[in-house]
């Protein structure tokens, strides 16, 4: 296919806020984890985004006020994201400029603190607006509302490939001329439920997680937001620096295995379907990938599944990491954040090693990086999958 254009990018995490914070951690290798504090629940390590809760939205959007939302939002305000959209809208139309959000939870937090302020009477309070907060149409009828577009919008919730199978829904309603450009993008914030619902599966890490460590024994959830500009190969002329991060989009490939709702396929075949659909989108051979962005949960199964899937198509000769030991799982967000630290890679010419790791497991096959390595790179892979058996790949060039 025609590579798209990311023209403008930008992400939030536990890492820090833009692009200069998120480059800062990678390059010191320092993890934005922290003992878990959040709500009453202690268990664990979290990755949470400084300044969430003091942040205000617009006070004509006021009726979205919820933790993800607020997350979005500073992401719209950072690195100049906002206004690239509003040039582009511009030069466009507000009609022509599709918006595609990816989430796992939406604005959960809100019906949770709803539930435990109701009355007597079983009654939820009464400024509770559960269309504007909870639903997981919200995050993109936010993001839309924001920047005055009126092109399609939809939100994507496919688990932990939410806001990666974002990119590939953008991608056809560029495809098929329904828009010039598409603001892509995603959100997912720390609530109880995911806190709770993984410790109750047991999958929660008693100290910061390990992706690929012999002795990894599970996840930490993080929270984060990123919004990026995708854009039609013979769109308009940039003039100027870009803002925040940039790159094209040469490939896309996804698949649905559903071997089980919140255990991965042992052999990874969902996963190897969806790299391989990546590859063949990009007109890619397997040789021409220089990194791999592994999703790498820190979780037992998941990253020897993963580690499986990569080595059937790679081998041993392609370098991978997980970035989960700096920003904890970011749910359905990750594909978001991953893509701005592939398109950092790609610029900056590094790859980063996975954070914590003593000894990586000697079951894998993969060539999985502990240390940082400055190396020049043509073409990148970022891989996320979700419960249920949702699987997405997204390859990644420098920007042109």
């Amino acid at each position: 296919m025609t590579a798209l254009r990311l023209t403008a990018g930008t992400g939030i995490s536990a890492m820090g806020l833009g692009v200069a914070q998120t480059l800062a951690a990678l390059r010191t290798r320092r993890t934005g984890l922290e003992p878990c504090d959040f709500a009453g629940i202690t268990h664990g390590y979290a990755g949470s985004v400084a300044g969430v809760e003091d942040h205000a939205l617009p006070l004509r959007l006021a009726a979205y006020a919820c933790r993800n939302n607020r997350l979005v939002d500073m992401a719209l305000r950072t690195d100049g994201v906002a206004d690239a959209i509003m040039a582009a809208r511009a030069h466009y139309g507000a009609g022509r400029i599709g918006v595609v959000m990816g989430t796992s939870t939406s604005g959960v937090l809100a019906s949770e603190d709803a539930f435990c302020a109701m009355d007597a009477q079983g009654r939820l309070p009464a400024n509770f607006d559960y269309e504007h907060t909870q639903d997981l149409f919200s995050l993109a009828r936010y993001v839309r509302a924001a920047l005055d577009l009126r092109g399609p919008a939809l939100c994507v919730s496919m688990a932990c490939a939410s806001s990666s199978r974002a990119f590939m829904d953008a991608a056809y309603l560029i495809r098929a001329g329904l828009c010039d450009a598409v603001v892509v993008g995603g959100a997912d914030s720390l609530c109880r439920m995911t806190l709770r619902g993984f410790a109750a599966l047991e999958l929660v890490s008693a100290g910061r997680c390990r992706p690929c460590d012999a002795r990894r024994d599970g996840i930490s959830i993080g929270e984060a937001a990123g919004i990026v500009l995708l854009e039609r190969p013979d769109g308009r002329t940039i003039s100027g620096p870009p803002a925040g991060f940039h790159a094209t989009v040469l490939g896309y490939g996804a698949s649905s295995d559903g071997h089980h709702m919140s255990t991965p396929h042992p052999h990874g075949a969902g996963a190897v379907l969806a790299m391989q659909r990546a590859l063949d989108s990009a007109r890619l051979p397997a040789a021409a990938i220089d990194y791999i962005n592994l999703h790498g949960t820190g979780t037992r199964a998941n990253d020897a599944m993963e580690d499986k899937a990569v080595s059937t198509l790679f081998g041993a000769h392609v370098p991978c990491s997980s970035t989960k030991g700096w920003t904890g799982h970011t749910l359905g967000a990750c594909g978001v954040i991953e893509a701005m630290i592939c398109a950092l890679a790609l610029e900056h010419g590094f790859m980063p090693g996975c954070l914590g790791v003593e000894a990586v497991d000697p079951a894998f096959r993969a060539d999985v990086l502990t240390t940082n390595e400055a190396r020049p790179m043509r073409h990148v892979m970022s891989n996320a999958f979700g419960f249920g058996g949702a699987n997405c790949s997204l390859i990644f060039g420098k920007a042109a």
